[in-house]
C-alpha cells in the first residue's frame, strides 16, 4: 500500500525490500581445504635399494637421481617422506606401492600419516 507524505501530499510506493534501506551482502561460504597425508616408505634389510628407487620413480614420479636420494634418506634414518597428497590419493599411493612390492616378493612397508 502506497504512503502519503503528511506534509507534501506526495505518495510513495511500498517498500518492498530491495530500495536503498537495506543492504544485502552476499558472502561465499568459505569451505576448508581438506587435510594433508605423508606417505611414507619404511627401512627394512631384505628389499634391494633398487627395487626402492623404482618404486619411487613409478609411483612417485622422481627423477631417478631424485629417487636415489630419496633411497638412501631411507636406508640411513629408517623412513622418509616420499609425498604430501590428499586422503584418497596418499590411500592409492601407499596400496600401490605395498601391492607392487607384495607382487615383487619384497617387504617393503608404506604408510601414511595426518600431516
Amino acid at each position: 500500500m502506497a504512503r502519503t507524505n503528511p506534509l507534501t501530499g506526495s505518495t510513495t510506493p511500498p517498500d518492498d525490500g530491495e530500495g536503498e534501506a537495506g543492504v544485502v551482502v552476499k558472502t561465499k561460504p568459505r569451505t576448508k581445504r581438506p587435510p594433508l597425508y605423508k606417505v611414507l616408505l619404511l627401512n627394512d634389510d631384505y628389499t634391494p635399494m633398487e627395487f626402492v628407487v623404482h618404486v619411487l620413480e613409478r609411483f612417485f614420479g622422481m627423477t631417478h637421481a631424485q629417487a636415489f636420494e630419496v633411497m638412501l634418506t631411507v636406508h640411513k634414518k629408517g623412513v622418509a617422506v616420499v609425498g604430501v597428497f590428499s586422503h584418497e590419493i596418499a590411500e592409492t599411493k601407499v596400496g600401490q606401492v605395498m601391492d607392487f612390492a607384495r607382487r615383487h616378493q619384497h617387504p617393503l612397508q608404506c604408510t601414511m600419516e595426518k600431516e
